[in-house]
């Protein structure tokens, strides 16, 4: 389970939203919170990893859901779900317990971009 180059810039990136929400809105946060988790969910579906890809997209719906703030339990439904489902998928994938469904290789063969 190494880190590859997105991955590091993942972190970067999370980083430096981070340091932004001191100054910024909450609600700009969360898009471009949003933005930057779409934007490596494309990477990872470009280098290969159509689970990892699914993962990040599934985030995106959690960032959606700072953005909409719904009320009471939907917000729990709504900004939870996304992202235990999108931490399940990335580390079922890093410890290869999904089936490789890219170019027909197998999960050792894989390497990562």
């Amino acid at each position: 389970m190494a880190m590859d180059r997105i991955d590091g810039v993942a972190v970067v990136g999370f980083a430096a939203i981070v340091a932004a929400s001191a100054a910024l809105e909450g609600v700009v946060v969360a898009a471009a919170l949003g933005g930057f988790a779409l934007s490596l969910s494309s990477w990872r579906l470009y280098g290969g990893r159509p689970w990892e890809a699914l993962a990040w997209l599934a985030w995106v719906g959690a960032a959606v859901a700072l953005v909409i703030a719904p009320g009471g339990g939907a917000f729990v439904v709504t900004f939870f779900g996304p992202l235990l489902l999108g931490l399940g998928l990335l580390l079922a994938d890093r410890l290869d317990l999904l089936p490789a469904i890219w170019h027909g290789t197998a999960p050792e063969e894989r390497t990562d971009g």
